[in-house]
């Protein structure tokens, strides 16, 4: 009979394994470690987030359960304090890397095409016990942390994300991301300073996001706009020229109004830099920004990003780089078979099958250690 690895081997496989020695090496990530390399953390944190472990024992316990598989794996025995402590101390930089160079690999393989690249800018709060006051306290009862992320719908995948504490504004945060030249890029209110609008529209790109209710726009032209939709006005204007404190707007260009009417009734009032395409076609990139919100719903459900091991910004911070890692490997596993279209039921049978010996295009089968059929995935 023919040799199967894991299906948890199998994801694995999609790491930049070469480039993680890499990053190791870089890093110095295996010095003074005691024996316990900066691959079996990885690993361990990874099979946290595909089997669902709720602590570092329940991690330690489980692969520990099954030793005849981690030889394949790469790794050795885990234990509770060591996988503590290197989430403790282990630099959160050298997963936050690994990240960046999984986008990469993953962008090429998951867009679809090249050309009018869009990207999405947000931001997830996530609640933290009193032990993270020291670092991520937002009230005198409260603690948390946010995580920033730029996110491409085509590709459905972050490209980029950082985490803070809850107490950073999301625009200060924007202000350390890269930017794309060309590209297009949709986020709300949170992200609203006329410099940033002016740094994305000298670099090319497109800007579409939403006035505040307060700021005058001095109106220079009236569109038509097509009867019976939900577009209401098409307006071309300039921004104020003075800021508070009566300093200089930076954003002298004019800049395109649009209100628009969405579901609910309310009425939106929808900025934008580019002056020539239709009304529509910006009113759709707005739109578009409901994708963000559900990737952050379906990471929050079907990942560790919601519970915490460790209460350090370290801890958090490898946590959260190891979430999206996850993420990026089902996406890229669940591109390499059709059987299954459903992320989240892909998710769910590679937690219900993650140390099993099956080939990934074989979940379904009836042999399948959780029998699911096709009907069933309808239900998940």
């Amino acid at each position: 009979m023919r040799y199967q690895n894991t299906v948890f081997h199998t994801l694995l496989k999609h790491l930049p394994w070469g480039e993680f020695e890499r990053l190791v090496e870089l890093y110095g990530a295996d010095r003074q470690q005691r024996g316990f390399t900066a691959r079996t953390q990885l690993v361990a944190m990874i099979y946290a987030q595909f089997s669902g472990a709720f602590s570092l024992r329940e991690i330690a316990a489980g692969l520990n359960s099954h030793q005849a598989q981690l030889y394949h794996l790469g790794i050795g025995p885990v234990r509770r304090s060591s996988l503590a402590d290197a989430n403790a101390h282990r630099s959160s930089a050298l997963f936050s890397d690994l990240f960046a160079v999984l986008v990469k690999q993953a962008h090429r393989g998951l867009r679809r095409t090249l050309d009018g690249t869009t990207y999405l800018i947000d931001s997830t709060s996530v609640a933290l016990n009193g032990l993270s006051a020291q670092w991520a306290r937002f009230s005198a009862e409260v603690c948390g942390a946010k995580v920033h992320v730029v996110y491409d719908p085509d590709a459905d995948q972050p490209v980029y994300s950082a985490v803070s504490a809850a107490n950073v504004n999301d625009i200060t945060a924007a202000k350390a991301m890269p930017i794309e030249a060309g590209a297009n890029y949709v986020f709300d209110l949170g992200y609203y300073d006329f410099a940033w609008w002016a740094e994305l529209d000298a670099a090319g790109c497109r800007i579409v996001t939403r006035f505040k209710r307060n700021t005058p726009l001095s109106v220079t032209e009236e569109r038509a706009v097509p009867g019976g939709s939900n577009i209401l006005s098409d307006r071309i204007g300039h921004l104020p020229k003075r800021q508070a404190n009566n300093r200089k707007n930076p954003f002298q260009k004019q800049v395109r109004e649009l209100q628009v009417r969405i579901d609910s009734g309310k009425i939106l009032r929808i900025m934008t830099n580019d002056l020539t395409v239709s009304a529509q076609v910006i009113a759709d990139l707005y739109k578009r920004r409901w994708a963000i919100e559900l990737f952050f719903r379906w990471i929050k459900q079907t990942l560790k990003i919601t519970r915490f091991l460790g209460t350090s910004e370290n801890a958090i911070r490898i946590q959260v780089a190891i979430a999206l890692i996850a993420f990026l490997l089902l996406r890229l596993a669940q591109a390499t078979q059709k059987a299954v279209t459903s992320p989240l039921a892909f998710a769910r049978l590679i937690r219900a099958n993650l140390m099993h010996r099956r080939d990934l295009r074989a979940l379904l089968e009836p042999d399948c250690p959780l029998p699911i059929n096709q009907n069933q995935l309808t239900l998940l």
